[in-house]
């Protein structure tokens, strides 16, 4: 005769097979009868915990991870499901504790050993995280996530060599693997070859890692083939070497080069280390007539300088490397002969046309129709204040002066730490970094309306001395 927890249960398998098939909603309808009929079915609780994570209902997440280890806490995967919880919503102290008793009670345990190093990372405690990664590693050689989580912390430290070398274990390039029918590139001589490169990652990664076209090249490749995004299709088209560029939205051939290789691993492969990262600035250039175009839109006297606030909103730390709106650069307003231009495109652009009292911008990114129009706008500009998003990319890619924004949280790896330059675009780009346990961007910019100031009163300086010149 059925009894309540053999229905749960049938409901808890139910609702697996209803999440293997795709269909979420009946899924969690599944699991909340389960735990309605058996409140101590802890599987059921996680799994419905997982599904409002899914859902962005975090408040109705937690409870459920919490019913579910409250029922079986000495259950690895329920265990490391909170801990991925807690550690999302930056709960770290709470996180370390759970996954300190995880390693405890399951010493041989791979992946609670690399989500404690996560924790550790984000607690900015590298020395205590890298020994964790290696840990798992050491037990689990095939670990994949250890492995990546590592070649981050690695990068994060400077260490090149080790850290391009760990990124391999990513895996975000599979759709080119199963496109392309010749073989990955894995540093055989090119002399004579022909290799593509395919997309990855965002428009910022594009751009900053496109520059080792010149080095494939320059180490015998006859022909240079390139897929991106389809923003990035005509400026990239300047890039020295490159012979062809697809849209990833074209029908790309899958055959007809000797070699494909995701741009990711470039660094890698080409032997990068911290003093021979390529750098040779500027390496994208927009199309003159597009600057003439721009040219004749922006401000003709004053400092120029570009803004952009805001990055693509799906990259998973962007609540942080954002800002939360435009008025957070208002004291910027504050600086005498600066003219503003907004150079935000997509997600904030409409702030743009309402700027904060006292911030007078040129809002022009809203008509942009790819990353050529806004190098061309960047290209007629003294300055670009950014966050951490392609127009950073863009502006160092062309040698335009980049002051960065970087926030303390899960700073990029690419932007290493402390440093107040980057070795990947080098005399070009300046960093300004949120201070360790400050809330919000205020202090940030309010280092950044000093140095403005001094930047502003130079500029000024050097153009009318140019002036004098010509007179």
């Amino acid at each position: 005769m059925p009894t309540a927890r053999s229905d749960a249960e049938h409901l808890f398998f139910e609702g697996n097979r209803l999440l293997a098939a795709g269909e979420t909603a009946a899924a969690a309808t599944a699991f909340s009868q389960a735990v309605a009929l058996v409140p101590d079915l802890a599987e059921a609780w996680s799994n419905l915990a997982l599904m409002h994570e899914r859902a962005g209902d975090d408040a109705s997440a937690e409870p459920c991870h919490r019913r579910a280890i409250l029922a079986l806490p000495d259950n690895l995967s329920i265990v490391l499901n909170l801990g991925a919880f807690l550690l999302r919503r930056k709960c770290l102290d709470e996180a370390q504790t759970l996954l300190r008793g995880a390693v405890a009670a399951a010493p041989d345990a791979a992946p609670a050993w690399s989500m404690l190093g996560a924790v550790l990372t984000c607690l900015k405690q590298p020395d205590r995280a890298e020994p964790c990664f290696r840990h798992a590693l050491a037990l689990d050689p095939d670990y994949r996530k250890a492995r990546f989580n590592l070649a981050y912390g690695l990068l994060r430290q400077g260490r090149l060599t080790e850290g391009f070398a760990a990124l391999e274990a990513r895996d975000g390039y599979q759709r080119l693997a199963t496109h392309f029918t010749c073989a990955r590139w894995s540093g055989e001589p090119l002399a004579g070859k022909s290799i593509i490169i395919g997309f990855e990652g965002g428009h910022g990664d594009m751009i900053q890692f496109c520059r080792y076209g010149a080095v494939l090249k320059a180490m015998g490749a006859a022909h240079l083939s390139l897929v991106c995004h389809p923003a990035l299709t005509s400026l990239l088209r300047s890039l020295a070497g490159v012979d062809r560029v697809f849209s990833f939205e074209q029908d790309v051939p899958r055959s007809g080069w000797d070699f494909w290789i995701p741009p990711l691993s470039l660094p890698h492969f080409c032997g990068t280390g911290l003093d021979t990262i390529p750098a040779v600035i500027p390496y994208l250039q927009p199309d003159p007539t597009r600057v003439a175009h721009w040219q004749a839109r922006l401000p003709v006297t004053g400092m120029k300088v570009g803004l952009a606030w805001k990055g693509n909103p799906r990259f998973e730390n962007d609540a942080d490397r954002s800002l939360p709106a435009l008025d957070i650069l208002a004291p910027l307003g504050r600086v005498a002969g600066v003219q503003f231009v907004s150079l935000q495109k997509g997600p904030g652009e409409e702030q743009a046309s309402s700027p904060p009292a006292g911030l007078t911008l040129l809002a022009l990114g809203q008509d942009f129709d790819d990353f050529e129009d806004c190098a061309a706008v960047i290209a007629g500009l003294d300055l670009v204040i950014s966050v951490d998003s392609a127009v950073a990319h863009l502006a160092g890619s062309m040698g335009v002066p980049c002051w960065l924004l970087l926030p303390d949280y899960q700073t990029d790896w690419r932007w290493m730490t402390e440093r107040t330059d980057s070795p990947w675009y080098p005399q070009h780009m300046r960093l300004f970094r949120q201070r360790p346990g400050a809330e919000g961007w205020a202090a940030v910019i309010d280092e950044v309306v000093l140095a403005l100031a001094l930047h502003a009163t130079e500029v000024a300086r050097i153009k009318q001395a140019k002036v004098a010149l010509n007179d």
